[in-house]
Parts: C-alpha cells; structure tokens; sequence
C-alpha cells in the first residue's frame, strides 16, 4: 500500500500495476501506454485553489463513458423519508443482522440526515448490514463515504486497487469512484457517513503543534489493481437520493495506473495518538478530531469525525466524565467496541445516540454519582472505542428510525435517577 499524505493536497501519488502504464512528463498522451484509455477523475471544481484541488488520472481497459443508459431500480435504499421534526434526545439498540441474503447496497439504511442529496453540503447517516459480498459495483454521485465498521471485515474493490478494513479501522470513498464491498466473515455491520460537502482532511493543530491526534503517514492509499474481465457487470450508482443501474459487458474496476490526490484510504483508529490533560478539567471533544470537513466558517465544520478511544485519566480534582453540555453541533453517536465512559449501559456496541442542537445530555445517572465520589487515582479507560459524526446543521431522523423497534422509548430516563444534592448550608 502507499502512504497517503491528507493534509495540503498538493502531494501526488502514483500507482500502476504493469510495468511503464503510467506516462512521463504528460498526464493525456496522444497514445497512452498498453493500448490504454486517459481519464480524469475530479473531486473538485477545475478553478478550486491548489491546496484544495483533489483530482486523479487514471488509465483504464475501458473509459468509463463506455456504458448503456440507467434505469432506476425498482429496489430503493431502506430508512424511508426523513420523519417528523423532534428536538428530543434519541438512542437505537443495534439494528438486526439481516436473515436473508444482503448485500452492502441492500443493506443500506438511512437513520438520519440534515439535508436534501442535492445540496453542496450537510451529511447523511446510514446503518449497514450484510451477510454475503456484492456481485455488483457501485458509485455514489452524492457524496464522500466515510465507512466505520463495527463487526465483520470488509475487502473494498475500487477502481483505483483494493483496501481490506476491520473493526477500528475506517475507510474514506471519494465521491463517484467505483467500489465493490466484499465480506471477508460471514456477516458484517457498521455505520457509515455521506457526506455532501467539502471532502474530509486532517484538522489543523493550532497550538497543539505539530505532532498529536492522527498521522498522516498512517493513512493508507490502495497500490492499482485492475480487472480485465469480459463478463455481464451490474452498475449501480446513488443519485440525488435514488438508486440507477445499467449493464455492462466488463468490469468496470479496470485502471491499471493513476496518480493523483482524489484517492480511497484507510486508517486504523489504533494509531490515533491521543491528547488530554494532565493537569485539571475535562478538555473540549474537539482533541479528539481524527477527520474534519469545514464549512465556508472558519472553524464550524460540515462534518467531524471523532473518536473516544482507550485513554489515560489523570486530572486532579477533576469530574472526569464528559461534562453535562447543551452544544450548537449536532451530535450522532455510534460504538464499535466495550463500553462508552460516559454511559454505565443501554448504549451498545453497533447502537447509536443522537443529540441535536442544543439539546442537553451528559453522562447518565450512575455514572455521574460514581465520578463524583470517587476517590481519584490515575487510571486506563482501556477495551472501548466510541465515535461521534458531528455536524453545524440539524440531523433529522428518518422514517424508519422514528418507527424501528430499536429506538429506545425511555432514553430520557438515564439521567431521571440524578439526585438533587444541593444544599445552601453546606459549601
């Protein structure tokens, strides 16, 4: 695998997977090497500055034109319209592994989403669920998928080469670049974030320095492998929400070279090196920032991929749970492993919590009692990785997350058990 640099974008990478494929000197030749097809491949607009500007040529069997009209599938993701509007706390058990055969796509079910497909910006949320690999290959046109898996492997095909990705690792999917997702175990389910808006990066550190929270060196870019099949091949892409297919005579994974910076990647959220206090006081969630998509203002993000993972707590006289907060972002919670600090149960492993804006929340009822009065010692929160999906605009629950048997009723009754301990005469 090669080493993919997020921060900056300037840096370009290469790959081909026979010897010469890839030209030199020039990007579009008027013959490119092995008889094969020059392509752009564009995450951003041609005018976008240079720091920004993602892009890659790929040199395919196949020019992805080559292919007949789409038809839309009678088929639809699963999750239904966005449901009624509530400001209320929300927390869903895991969603059922499916019985019947399902793949990725058919797996697929949108929980929550704060804007239409077609908009420049906001994020989706979905849920997947599968137990057998796809036959088919798929592009999503309305956005970056960021893939978090909570039980199963994945070994992801594209059309750039092939990422393998495990519980606590993640994946990121450009916009428009073809995949296929193969099981790797029997059964497989995690969570998985669309985002519509400016691509994900490294956050800046600021006065952290240089060093802290996620490397770049340990982002890992596929090296090219391409398939030169003459086989029927179902195309399926996501546009403006709904489900399109078309029949291909070959697969469409057939690039033998490219170089650019629009390219999938994965990174093991192992390596994320974490930063806390070691003094007093429970720092922001925002030390804990693994990928960020910003918004047009400065420091408010389209979207915030966060992680709790296995930590030291070490502050003195310290609640050291996450404190009790109302917050202008929008919060969606998930868990891969163990056990969230801030939660004594109920929240669980493939479950997820949604706390929108303004919304009060905080750790429950238990936990809070035993922060409190615990005596303080240093200690590992160890066996545990909690994320968060965090967003400037309101998540909206679909449908089928108002209606699923998984949302739990009585959410609210965490934090009922808190007792009123205050009294004037005692300082």
């Amino acid at each position: 695998m090669n080493l993919e640099y997020l921060s900056g974008f300037g840096n370009e990478f290469a790959s081909e997977a026979l010897p010469g494929a890839l030209p030199v000197g020039q990007n579009s030749p008027q013959k490119a090497p092995y008889g094969l097809y020059t392509e752009l491949f564009s995450g951003t607009a041609f005018t976008m500055v240079r720091s920004e500007a993602r892009r890659t040529w790929l040199y395919r069997i196949q020019p992805s034109a080559n292919h007949p009209a789409f038809v839309k599938l009678e088929r639809q993701l699963a999750g239904g319209p966005l449901g009624a509007v509530t400001p209320n706390r929300l927390r869903w058990n895991p969603l059922e592994l499916p019985s019947e055969p399902t793949d990725f796509i058919e797996g697929l079910v949108g929980m929550v989403a704060n804007c239409a497909s077609e908009k420049p910006a906001g994020i989706s949320i979905y849920h997947y669920r599968a137990n057998r690999s796809m036959a088919r290959v798929f592009f999503n046109a309305d956005g970056e998928l960021l893939i978090v898996p909570e039980q199963g492997r994945l070994r992801i095909a594209t059309e750039l080469g092939v990422l393998e990705v495990e519980p606590l690792e993640i994946v990121v999917l450009p916009r428009g670049l073809k995949f296929r997702v193969e099981l790797l175990d029997a059964q497989a389910r995690g969570y998985v974030a669309e985002n519509h808006g400016a691509p994900l990066r490294l956050p800046d550190l600021g006065p952290i320095g240089s060093n802290g929270l996620a490397n770049p060196r340990d982002f890992l870019s596929p090296v090219a492998h391409y398939e030169d099949l003459k086989q029927p091949t179902t195309l399926v892409q996501k546009f403006l929400g709904e489900l399109w297919a078309c029949e291909l005579d070959h697969s469409p994974l057939n690039v033998v070279a490219w170089h650019g910076n629009n390219v999938p990647y994965k990174y093991d959220l192992r390596r994320f090196n974490t930063i806390g206090t070691v003094s007093f006081d429970h720092p922001d969630p925002s030390i804990f920032t693994v990928l960020t998509s910003p918004t047009s203002v400065h420091g408010l993000a389209n979207l915030d991929f966060v992680i709790f993972p296995p930590r030291w707590m070490v502050a003195e006289n310290t609640f050291r749970p996450p404190w009790f907060h109302r917050n202008l972002m929008n919060e969606y919670m998930g868990l891969i492993q163990g056990v969230y600090d801030a939660k004594a149960d109920g929240f669980l492993p493939g479950g997820a919590s949604l706390h929108s804006c303004m919304s009060a929340h905080g750790p429950d009822g238990e936990t809070c009692t035993k922060a409190i009065n615990v005596e303080l010692a240093p200690h590992k929160i160890d066996n545990t990785m909690a994320f968060m999906f965090e967003t400037s605009q309101v998540l909206r629950p679909t449908q089928f997350a108002l209606e699923c048997p998984q949302l739990q009723p009585a959410y609210d009754a965490c934090w009922a058990s808190l007792p009123a301990t205050f009294n004037p005469n005692r300082r």
